[in-house]
């Protein structure tokens, strides 16, 4: 159960990454935050 957990959350974080990813440097500062800060993002949103 704890694997297939772990897979969940791992596709939950690329999705967030790859369309967070897609966003103009503009678009990311609108929403407070910088393509560096796109990991921690959205690690932080998949295991909320």
């Amino acid at each position: 159960m704890n694997f297939v957990r772990s897979f969940s959350e791992w596709r939950r974080y690329r999705a967030t990454c790859t369309e967070l990813n897609k966003l103009t440097a503009r678009e990311l500062n609108d929403l407070g935050i910088n393509r560096g800060d796109i990991p921690f993002v959205a690690r932080k949103v998949t295991r909320a």
